[in-house]
């Protein structure tokens, strides 16, 4: 298995260690899953190695039409240091992975891509490359995600020249840190908290992440959290909720298709999905009683199948079991009263929103 450059770190600090996209990568710490989420949740701040990751620059002279033929984001239209989530689209219009790209300059922007879709993804964008384009795969970078209340206090105490206020929710900054270290800063996250991720390099990054950790307000945090936190907001998570047949109007991210791109890989099926509606849809499933629906859980109404659970789990903030799936467009509609199956056993259960959690995210402060 792959290791990122903080293994050690999190087998020193007690992290349970399992596979996941081929790393080696900590599922939970000694206090567990449960408490981890609700940690992260209550003001705190739970750090997050997602060095895994792919970090990429992508770099040249029309860098913002080709972002707009591989995406249906128009990113002619993007600010410096926006990011903005996308999908890349196949011919078919299905999803081949969701990402982050970021403006940095009229001919320069930085990506994010998934761990379990980075070859793939990274295979895809050079196969349309253009010559006259370059993409660069920063491979000796970590990145350290803090999510929660606390995130700008605690990390602005490892800033030597700017205070994270000014800075909005996704967009990136370039900051130096107090040990002299350069780092690029998102206000992005995973979680539905306030927070930020943190590029920094490879050598600097166990240091780093233990200065975090001895912060009275920081805990790291697992796989597991990162999971149950992003299923209350509703988050995608490709291999799951996304996959290449998928469209982005079916997963209920119609708005990551910008009005002004109609020239993109995939066009013709998602602008006419837009336009015309589809046959199925995400939606968010909230179970009434006791029981956990998890990926796979049959939903009927009326005695009939009308979807599937994609994610499922225990919602640590609701204390009940939620999900998200796909649903026939003309059987189910928000608020119906459905029956998730779990163990042969029917569990009254209601259709709604896929976000249970209001998000916490901050824009700029005047």
């Amino acid at each position: 298995m792959k290791k990122t450059a903080l293994n050690e770190t999190h087998r020193a600090q007690g992290g349970k260690m399992v596979e996941f996209a081929g790393y080696d990568m900590p599922v939970q710490y000694a206090d567990g899953m449960l408490k981890e989420h609700e940690w992260t949740r209550a003001g705190n701040v739970g750090i997050f190695d997602v060095s895994h990751m792919g970090q990429f620059f992508i770099e040249g002279n029309d860098v913002a039409k080709f972002l707009s033929h591989i995406t249906p984001t128009d990113f002619a239209l993007s600010t410096p240091n926006l990011a903005k989530y996308t999908v890349l689209t196949n011919p078919e219009g299905g999803i081949i992975d969701d990402l982050i790209i970021t403006k940095l300059t009229d001919t320069k922007f930085f990506i994010v891509l998934n761990a379990a879709c980075k070859e793939k993804d990274s295979a895809w964008i050079r196969k349309n490359l253009p010559p006259e384009i370059k993409f660069e795969e920063l491979v000796n970078r970590s990145l350290i995600a803090l999510q929660g209340g606390k995130a700008e206090e605690v990390l602005n105490r490892f800033l030597a020249d700017k205070n994270l206020a000014s800075l909005p929710y996704m967009n990136i900054g370039f900051y130096k840190l107090k040990s002299g270290e350069e780092v690029f800063i998102s206000r992005t996250g995973y979680t539905g908290e306030d927070g930020f991720e943190v590029s920094i390099k490879n050598s600097s990054a166990a240091k780093f992440w233990l200065d975090l950790s001895a912060q009275s307000e920081v805990k790291p945090v697992g796989l597991g959290a990162r999971d149950s936190l992003r299923l209350e907001m509703g988050y995608p998570l490709y291999g799951h909720d996304l996959d290449d047949t998928t469209s982005p109007i079916e997963a209920s991210l119609g708005w990551v298709v910008s009005k002004t791109n109609t020239n993109f890989i995939g066009a013709t099926r998602i602008l006419k999905e837009k336009t015309e509606g589809t046959k199925r849809k995400r939606i968010g499933v909230k179970l009434l009683e006791r029981g956990i629906a998890r990926e796979g859980t049959e939903i009927r109404k009326d005695g009939k199948k009308i979807g599937v659970l994609s994610s499922g789990g225990f919602s640590p903030n609701l204390k009940i079991s939620i999900g998200q799936g796909y649903f026939d467009t003309s059987l189910a509609k928000l608020g119906d009263q459905v029956s998730a199956i779990v163990r042969d056993r029917e569990i009254p259960a209601i259709l709604t929103s896929p976000v249970f959690v209001e998000a916490k995210t901050k824009s700029v402060k005047k």
